[in-house]
């Protein structure tokens, strides 16, 4: 591939389940509908990526099965680069979501063929790995195989970036092979063992990831945007108004939109702006990567037009 971006991670295919409210503990509900989308946190933020033109790979593994199949096709849809995507003898990762109509969500991981890539099959791509700028990854895959594809990243020279979901504590080696961090606000008090998201609170947990060598802290707040934490202070951004259908990937669009700026800009200012950007769109419409929008589809939206 061409110095890019390369997407370490999961691929799932998603049982998307529509509900007029999300159940009670116990409660059966009705649905409204039923689809089979192609996700994956991995394999959405390889999407986002593709979709909004910058040369990206993806490294992960799928079972030999239609729903694998599936999700190679979406992947060289959206422009991702599936050389280094492995086959498994295990059945194909699966989500099921089950989706309000606020657009609100639940989401069970299966994880199948993903919970198989291991630090054997990152050396078999190493070569991948070599070509690119960026690393990205996230927690769907096992931790001995994130850890291990951080320190190679960081030996061969790459800025990484880690979207720590879902959320486990994460050891002081670990981090000091991040330099971006990207968790959102439940995300983060799981890491950094806060209760609170007022504005100390933060502060504290940003000073506490930057000590251990972190370079930056973004933590993604939903509907309030995100901030941005680093040497040089925290930083908010407002997020863009639009009216959601569902939320599920706009993490995923939100990283696919920061490491496509980044990789362009190297300064993390425009690549958030381009992040919120994508993650707002993303919201107005339903699924995972059916919803992530293309480069076009962002320059030219109107919700932009009238500010944020």
């Amino acid at each position: 591939m061409k110095q890019g971006i390369v997407v370490v991670g999961s691929l799932n295919m998603d049982l998307v389940v529509n509900v007029e409210r999300l159940p009670h503990e116990g409660q059966t509900l009705l649905a409204e509908a039923m689809s089979e989308i192609p996700g994956g946190k991995g394999a959405n933020q390889a999407a986002a990526i593709g979709k909004l033109g910058a040369p990206v790979a993806m490294i992960g593994k799928v079972g030999d099965d239609p729903h694998g199949l599936r999700l190679l096709d979406s992947l060289r849809e959206s422009g991702v680069d599936t050389g280094a995507v492995a086959s498994s003898s295990c059945p194909t990762g699966l989500a099921v979501i089950t989706v309000d109509a606020d657009g609100r969500n639940h989401i069970v991981v299966v994880p199948g063929a993903n919970k198989e890539l291991a630090p054997d099959d990152i050396e078999r791509f190493r070569r991948t790995i070599e070509q690119c700028e960026i690393v990205v990854l996230q927690l769907e895959i096992p931790l001995e195989t994130v850890k291990h594809t951080l320190r190679l990243a960081k030996a061969l020279g790459k800025t990484t970036v880690l979207n720590p979901a879902p959320a486990q504590r994460l050891d002081d080696e670990m981090l000091r092979t991040v330099d971006i961090l990207i968790p959102n606000e439940h995300e983060l008090q799981e890491l950094a063992g806060i209760r609170s998201l007022e504005q100390d609170a933060i502060r504290q947990a940003s000073e506490h990831f930057l000590n251990k060598g972190v370079k930056a802290l973004i933590v993604t707040l939903g509907e309030e945007g995100c901030c941005c934490a680093d040497r040089s202070g925290i930083r908010h951004y407002p997020a863009y108004r639009v009216e959601a259908v569902d939320t599920t990937a706009a993490g995923d669009s939100f990283i696919g939109g920061f490491v496509t700026g980044y990789l362009a800009h190297k300064d993390p200012d425009p690549a958030i702006r381009l992040a919120l950007k994508a993650a707002a769109l993303t919201v107005t419409k339903r699924g995972a990567q059916s919803s992530l929008p293309s480069y076009e589809e962002v320059e030219n939206s109107p919700f932009f037009d009238q500010g944020q």
